[in-house]
């Protein structure tokens, strides 16, 4: 088995987090069951969403409640992409919401910011020009 990082979002509703990463992703997820959605990313990587239910039953009372802060940013998913214009636009149409637009930003990445449904930062980016 091929080693991969695996990026998991605890989402509120699995379908709609489906729908949404699929239309921004502009792909089908590889894996989608009843407590896990699956997407491969560029790199190799995959983005998994998993209902806050399934973590909770998964880890119970071990961890605090990670619908306790639904719509606050607790990290962000950054991808380097070939045309974050076009990925970022995908997401807003969507129904992500602007954080930022594309920019030039410090670290040399043209980069635009936006919130997925369950206020996850949603970063595209591109090495600057």
């Amino acid at each position: 088995m091929a080693e991969a990082a695996h990026l998991i979002l605890f989402v509120a509703d699995q379908a709609a987090s489906r729908e949404f990463y699929a239309a921004t992703l502009a792909r089908a997820p590889q894996l989608d069951v009843p407590g896990m959605t699956e997407f491969a990313l560029p790199g190799g990587a995959v983005l998994g969403l998993m209902p806050l239910a399934g973590i909770r039953r998964l880890l119970g009372d071990a961890i605090p409640d990670p619908g306790a802060a639904a719509g606050v940013p607790r990290g962000e998913l950054y991808l380097r992409v070939g045309d974050p214009a076009a990925c970022h636009a995908r997401a807003l149409a969507a129904g992500a919401r602007e954080v930022s637009a594309l920019a030039p930003r410090d670290w040399g990445d043209d980069a635009a910011y936006s919130l997925d449904p369950d206020g996850h930062l949603l970063v595209f980016a591109a090495p600057g020009g």
